[in-house]
């Protein structure tokens, strides 16, 4: 047929296809995927409202007064213990050098005053001193004593004051905000920074008082987001009302770190008790206008259209009534196009 005009090859292709033997309808087995009907523990759900928070975020500020010589850039990553900022600590320095001084310079009284006490001691014995010079001594030994320790203690501060002149990160984290640039003055109190650990996240809701009965640290609940569903562990169910709201403060533990702080989420908690019931993936389930039903496939891989009543759903699964069993395999993809009846072909997860 190569040399055949296009016109009349196209005439011929339409003649052979309509001399070709129909294929029944019947005999047509319609691609679906199936799951099976289950019994587990569903409890009703309600939806609420929660932003994604660190656990841990701080407003870092100085611990010291002067000059501000540098301090991290917003972005930066640092672990605990890193440093922040430094202040100039020049007049800290200074004052460390002066008070090791007076504490060297109070060490050597006191090791002169010891001398002079255990050479009286041995002219008491030998009643070649009196006694009152041996007490006047004792009596500056003991405040030689106490001064040393008050020049130890101020030596001790200066250090410390030293120290602060370099703030280190409390926990790891992120510097997100920075208040004050090297160069300028700052003063104590005065805040630098702000860090917050962008990896230690958790959803934060505000709950009705009834969740107290079904919520508890430790249980896994749903997490939806714009970018799809997750699960998180209740970390905490603050039992501590809003005195306006009357509402307590529920926070969920989030892995991964694909969360955002400030993300608006969507977190389920049960509204009553748990119960078992036999449960079909939502997907199965078929709205008509004469009710729902689940198409079921029986052991002659045949569809039968299953009456049901539908009941709680938790997640994926929702709970129905009907003449169904555990074990069913109902359909969950291609339903739309089927009919009581009709064969079908069961699709596998790769397909």
């Amino acid at each position: 047929m190569p040399g055949l005009p296009a016109i009349r090859r196209c005439a011929l292709a339409l003649l052979l296809a309509a001399l070709a033997p129909a294929v029944p309808a019947e005999d047509y087995a319609m691609p679906v995927r199936v799951a099976e009907a289950v019994r587990v523990t569903l409890a009703p759900q309600q939806w609420l409202a929660a932003t994604v928070v660190s656990r841990h975020e701080a407003e870092i500020a100085a611990e010291a007064g002067g000059r501000l010589l540098s301090v991290a850039e917003i972005g930066t990553r640092v672990k605990r213990g890193e440093v922040l900022a430094r202040i100039d600590d020049t007049f800290s320095k200074l004052k460390i050098d002066e008070l090791t001084a007076a504490v060297a310079r109070e060490e050597a009284t006191l090791q002169f005053l010891h001398g002079e006490m255990r050479r009286l001691t041995r002219l008491a014995k030998q009643n070649n001193t009196a006694q009152t010079q041996l007490d006047e001594v004792a009596s500056r030994q003991q405040a030689a004593v106490s001064e040393l320790s008050i020049a130890r203690t101020r030596l001790a501060e200066a250090q410390e004051q030293l120290r602060r002149h370099q703030l280190r990160a409390p926990f790891a984290g992120m510097v997100v905000e920075r208040r004050k640039r090297g160069g300028e003055w700052v003063g104590i109190g005065d805040t630098l920074l702000r860090l917050v650990d962008t990896r230690a996240l958790e959803a934060q809701a505000s709950a009705p008082l009834a969740a107290r009965r079904f919520v508890r640290p430790g249980d896994r609940l749903t997490v939806t987001s714009e970018d799809g569903t997750a699960s998180g562990r209740v970390r905490t169910l603050v039992p501590a009302a809003d005195a306006r709201s009357h509402r307590l403060d529920l926070r969920v533990t989030l892995s991964g770190e694909d969360w955002s702080i400030g993300q608006t989420l969507r977190v389920a908690i049960p509204r009553a008790l748990a119960r078992e019931v036999l449960a079909v993936p939502r997907d199965a389930l078929l709205l008509r206008s004469q009710g729902a039903a689940v198409f079921r496939i029986n052991a002659e891989g045949q569809t039968e259209r299953v009456a049901v009543t539908p009941g709680m759903a938790s997640g994926d699964m929702i709970a129905v009534s009907g003449d169904l069993q555990p074990g069913d395999r109902v359909v969950i993809r291609g339903g739309e196009r089927l009919r009581p009846g009709m064969a079908v072909q069961i699709l596998s997860d790769g397909k």
